[in-house]
């Protein structure tokens, strides 16, 4: 049985690693992307600067917002169905909401902006269904190696994501000096390249990724409004309670900082749209690093949540360090640090929430938590647009405050269940420290 999950999880793995590198990706290439949408689209079509800083709040806020909605579904019909045909159906609704998003930037139209984020939203829902594949294919002791990989392709994608979307979107710009980018390419081509990666990806789940959900139930009935149980599952569960808790107040706030961020640096320290993707791109290579080096070196020595606990509070701290710099080069001095508490916090959260269920529901809390992160992303979106009127430093100061307060939970509220203890026990951890 063991050799027959190894294979599994080799063949498997790969897969979800391409598919969370390309959800995230979709992201990252928006980036760079905003700031333009302010100046080129949003107050040319007669919105004033509030008007369009309020509005790139709630274009940020949809696709979270329909990914609060839609995890869950899929989460349930990956249950239904198998994991391998949710995310194929899934990965094309990608593409065909990239391809409507170009064409709203082609055609300067701001409902097919929104209409291409909310499919988007809808269908990057599959990201748990591809942590429920890591889950059903790792054993216990392998968890947390397996998501601080996925956290690796999420910040592979962080990396290539902005750096992709500000050159792709700029003609006669350099790449990499291997050469000059055409003279045709617009804000849109971005998102015709990733439009091509998500098909190929179905490609990939269709022929190559085996099923791996071994409780497939048939008979399963889809509930519609599992977002919102989701959300009171969450925190009436309590072994999971004040994680999901300081989950919510960490991707809260890391979302006030990554949704107007971009903004700050153009006007204080006068970046354009391709320095913008640089930096998110510098940010990214962090957290791959983070997560391929210090979370394994992290978890051989401490367990997942007294990791969680100072990574919280690290995390707030380096959000804050970001408004101190008035030169690029003090900028890349403190960035690291979001990197680094970024990169510890999302692999042991995950790691924690995993050990904290029973094989047979991983598809479903992990689902809880997606829904967690997704309404998390979706509030603070909708928020710091408004919070931005006052100035563009405040969304990363209430930011950093809200990373804080989660911190201040976990250290305050957290007692380690005893199904969690025995698998965060020292033969767990040594066969983790093996295993790197």
């Amino acid at each position: 049985m063991d050799k027959i999950k190894g294979r599994l999880e080799g063949k498997a793995l790969p897969i979800v690693l391409m598919t969370v590198f390309i959800d995230v990706l979709g992201v990252g290439i928006l980036m760079p992307i905003l700031p333009m949408l302010i100046y080129t689209i949003f107050m040319p079509a007669g919105f004033s600067r509030n008007e369009a800083l309020v509005t790139l709040g709630w274009l940020t806020a949809i696709y979270p917002l329909m990914m609060f909605f839609a995890t869950p579904i899929l989460g349930q019909l990956s249950d239904r169905f198998g994991r391998k045909k949710v995310l194929a159906v899934s990965l094309a609704g990608t593409a065909l909401g990239y391809i409507i998003f170009a064409i709203g930037i082609l055609t300067k139209n701001i409902p097919l902006l929104f209409i291409g984020r909310a499919l988007d939203g809808i269908t990057g829902g599959n990201i748990s269904v591809a942590r429920a594949v890591v889950a059903d294919v790792t054993p216990p002791e392998h968890r947390a190696r397996n998501f601080g990989i996925i956290g690796a392709a999420f910040g592979m994608g962080f990396v290539l994501g902005p750096y992709l979307g500000a050159r792709l979107a700029n003609p006669n710009a350099d790449f990499f000096g291997i050469f000059t980018t055409p003279g045709w390419f617009d804000a849109a081509t971005p998102f015709w390249f990733a439009a091509i990666l998500a098909m190929l990806n179905v490609m990939f789940v269709m022929f190559v990724l085996p099923e791996t959900h071994q409780y497939i139930n048939k008979k399963l009935k889809v509930a519609w409004n599992k977002s919102l149980d989701n959300i009171r599952k969450a925190f009436v569960r309590p072994e999971l309670r004040i994680i999901f808790s300081a989950e919510f107040l960490f991707w809260g706030g890391f979302t006030f900082f990554t949704t107007f961020f971009q903004i700050l640096l153009i006007e204080k320290l006068g970046f354009k749209g391709s320095n913008v993707g640089d930096f998110f791109a510098y940010i990214g290579i962090c957290i791959a690093l983070s997560q391929a080096i210090i979370v394994p070196f992290a978890v051989k020595r401490w367990k997942s949540h007294n990791i969680m606990k100072v990574s919280l509070i690290g995390n707030g701290i380096a959000l804050f360090l970001q408004l101190w710099p008035d030169k690029t080069s003090e900028l890349l001095l403190v960035a690291p640090l979001i990197a680094i508490f970024n990169g510890l916090t999302m692999a042991n959260a995950s790691a924690l929430v995993s050990l904290s269920a029973s094989s047979e529901e991983q598809g479903e809390v992990l689902g809880i938590e997606a829904s967690v992160q997704a309404l998390a992303q979706a509030i603070p979106a909708v928020i710091s647009g408004y919070v931005a009127t006052m100035g563009v430093s405040m969304p990363i100061i209430v930011g950093g405050f809200t990373i804080l307060a989660g911190g201040l939970i976990m250290i305050l509220f957290y007692r380690v269940p005893k199904k969690v203890e025995k698998q965060e026990s020292g033969d767990v951890q040594a066969v983790i420290s093996a295993s790197h």
